[in-house]
């Protein structure tokens, strides 16, 4: 069992930046491959970025390659995720999700997500 805990959304203006950070509890971090994704209202919750235990691998969703950097210290037990570029269609609450059972993928359906944080939301304006 793990628990996430989300922080760092805020509104920001569009050009602007910000790193939502994801804190996990327990002593078996390091082996859960995490995941960030994000929902806005009336759509359904939308992939982000995923990276793999040891934080070598990563992988984007499409919206957001190239503005998203996603990063894990498993010393800290901690996720990152590095916005720039940030846009008003990227105003959704932002989720950390992790996975248990190591397979060597990069998933990106929530359904494939054991534990989920709370959320944090990031608006956007124009």
């Amino acid at each position: 069992q793990v628990q996430l805990v989300e922080s760092g959304g805020g509104l920001v203006q569009a050009g602007g930046s910000l790193r939502l950070s994801c804190e996990a509890s327990g002593r078996t971090f390091s082996t859960y491959t995490m995941g960030w994704f994000r929902q806005a209202p009336g759509k359904e919750r939308e992939f982000v970025a995923v990276i793999n235990r040891s934080g070598g691998s990563t992988r984007y969703g499409d919206s957001v390659k190239g503005r998203f950097t996603i990063s894990k210290d498993n010393l800290r037990n901690t996720m990152y995720l590095r916005m720039d570029s940030l846009k008003p269609e990227d105003t959704a609450v932002y989720y950390c999700a992790a996975r248990s059972g190591y397979t060597g993928l990069l998933y990106d359906a929530p359904g494939r997500f054991d534990y989920w944080g709370q959320g944090t939301q990031v608006t956007v304006s124009s």
